[in-house]
């Protein structure tokens, strides 16, 4: 597998140092392209042995999968110029642009017929814990699995129709915003209760790790593991009940609507 990462960016380099920090790319196999001189010293640091370049054009030719990591207003000039020196029998095609549809891709390469993929991460992809939404256009069985597997080192990954990514940024790229909302208020009731800023981050992170992992571990689901910790009369329930009086649910339920 040889990779080239188009964008070096917070995106692009996580996504290159994760897929070296997995095992499934040696540093040789990975090539990053990025404007930014800095961007690729850093990259090189973290990647010793990385192939960089400040044109893409210059590191795709010994590639099989192109990952084009920039914003998606610069997506049609940067993959119009890519184009040429581009071959569908080569190099599988894949976009992490948001808000970019696959037609539209494939019309920045001319029409031909690529195999291409329509990626959404978030950034925990940095820690390997990525919840990544993968659609394909001309693609098999085969090669959509081998996209599936790619990122599923960076976290988890799972095929999705792309009409439906629009639903999934919002309660998963989006999401990442709502859920450290979430951790600052909790916070922020702590100190109210005389615990210390960094000290209550610090525990409800954790403990919304531990939720997550119940959830995921033991295939559950958000009510059975809430009844498990609420007793008749107890602080739990109390504390339940008073987040519904101020909305809690419904307030949740539009964040996550407001962009559908």
């Amino acid at each position: 597998m040889k990779v080239a990462v188009i964008g070096g960016g917070n995106m692009g380099g996580a996504i290159a140092r994760g897929l070296y920090k997995s095992g499934l790319v040696k540093a040789n196999d990975l090539y990053v392209a990025d404007k930014s001189e800095a961007v690729l010293e850093a990259t090189k640091k973290d990647i010793p042995g990385v192939n960089t370049s400040d044109d893409g054009k210059n590191i795709v030719k010994d590639a099989n999968y192109v990952i084009v990591a920039v914003k998606p207003w610069l997506m049609e000039p940067v993959v119009t110029d890519l184009s040429a020196s581009l071959d569908p029998k080569q190099h599988t095609f894949i976009s992490i642009a948001a808000g970019v549809a696959l037609e539209k891709v494939k019309g920045y390469l001319g029409n031909r017929n690529f195999t291409l993929f329509r990626i959404l991460p978030n950034t925990a992809i940095a820690m390997l814990e990525s919840m990544s939404f993968v659609s394909s256009m001309n693609a098999t069985k085969e090669q959509e699995q081998a996209v599936l597997d790619m990122f599923g080192k960076l976290g988890k990954a799972i095929a999705i129709p792309e009409s439906q990514m629009a639903a999934f940024t919002s309660i998963s790229s989006c999401g990442i915003a709502y859920i450290l909302r979430f951790i600052r208020a909790a916070a922020e009731g702590g100190c109210e209760l005389g615990i210390r800023p960094d000290i209550c981050h610090e525990v409800v992170a954790q403990t919304m790790i531990g939720a997550a992992k119940l959830i995921l571990q033991n295939h559950s689901n958000p009510e059975v593991e809430i009844d498990k910790v609420t007793t008749p009369g107890g602080w739990t329930i109390k504390g339940l009940n008073a987040m519904e009086e101020n909305g809690f649910t419904k307030s949740v339920i539009a964040g996550i609507k407001a962009n559908g």
